[in-house]
């Protein structure tokens, strides 16, 4: 018995923002937004307790009665499943059913409790997202894939984060072992009209928009959540694009790892990508920086707004809140 359905799941989902929050892309191009929760009849209260929670991070989001059929039934119509169940007999009912990473949906399975969040199959491609949708209320994801085990951000999150998708993606098997072997660099930005010629350990990610603008950011030390929000909000009012057109946060390297700058994207569902130091001064903006004299970095609002953008240019010149965020849109 199906409690709800993926036409009338949830018609104020996420994906007008860019995607629901499980979107990682997968081999078609398209982001994995339409969510199934497979529960037990007496689960069914956990289950509508998820819904409501995460529900309005994805384009659809239905509850499923379980019985022995039913991830063979529903198989290609969702792209994730969410199986509140023992992993084993999500495994058990699944195996059989796997064919492709690539086009496979992704499965992760949480306890009644909401304990653990452990994705079985697709974690770059969703489950691991969605585990960690399900950390904000109380499970512990278990992540198992090999770079996000590691601490390090596999190329399907880079992706993610850039609001692109893979293009080729038998090439992520070389590509996410230079993750962990510290040997990937930078995204390297191609304009065409031009013909590329790659092999099968360059990983190719084509954008999801046309058109779209980023929020480079830098930041004092220790600026909080709030700080940035404001700051994003402001930069913004200031243009004609408001938070849907927004592709990525951009910043650099030195600053990747601002709690502040990490929970205020996280809260606004966005990627963010961090430019080595190099990227930043060959797109150095126009506004002079302090921290051009003092450590060598160009100003990190302009540079990265302007080396994220499918343009290269400058919307808005950097602007600064309370002293302690700078932001500038590029596009």
């Amino acid at each position: 018995m199906s409690t709800d359905n993926a036409d009338n799941a949830n018609d104020d989902g996420g994906s007008d923002s860019g995607g629901g929050h499980c979107s990682t892309a997968d081999s078609d191009g398209e982001v994995a937004e339409e969510i199934a929760i497979i529960s037990f009849g007496r689960k069914m209260d956990t289950a509508e307790e998820i819904k409501s929670e995460i529900g309005d991070r994805y384009e659809a989001i239905a509850i499923i009665e379980y019985h022995g059929d039913v991830f063979e039934e529903h198989w290609g119509e969702y792209d994730c499943f969410i199986g509140l169940m023992a992993s084993g007999i999500a495994m058990r009912k699944t195996a059989h059913l796997l064919d492709d990473k690539w086009d496979d949906p992704a499965i992760c399975v949480v306890d009644e409790e909401l304990t653990w969040a452990i994705p079985i199959t697709g974690g770059h491609h969703g489950a691991n997202q969605v585990a960690q949708d399900l950390a904000t209320m109380g499970a512990v994801p278990a992540m198992t894939t090999a770079s996000e085990a590691a601490g390090k951000q596999g190329v399907e999150s880079r992706a993610k984060a850039m609001d692109t998708h893979v293009v080729n993606g038998d090439s992520t098997v070389k590509t996410n072992l230079a993750v962990l072997d510290d040997t990937l660099g930078p995204v390297e930005r191609l304009e065409g009209p031009k013909a590329v010629l790659v092999g099968d350990d360059v990983t190719v990610l084509k954008r999801n928009k046309d058109e779209g603008v980023v929020l480079g950011t830098g930041s004092v030390s220790g600026a909080d959540k709030e700080a940035f929000l404001e700051a994003w909000e402001e930069a913004l009012e200031r243009t004609d694009y408001d938070l849907e057109d927004v592709e990525f946060v951009g910043t650099a390297t030195r600053k990747e790892d601002e709690e502040g700058l990490l929970e205020a994207a996280q809260e606004l569902d966005l990627g963010v990508v961090a430019f080595d130091k190099e990227t930043l001064l060959e797109h150095e903006g126009p506004t002079p920086s302090k921290s051009k004299e003092l450590i060598g970095w160009p100003g990190v609002s302009e540079a990265s707004a302007i080396a994220g953008g499918a343009e290269q240019e400058l919307v808005l010149e950097k602007i600064s809140y309370e002293n302690e965020v700078t932001v500038a849109i590029g596009r």
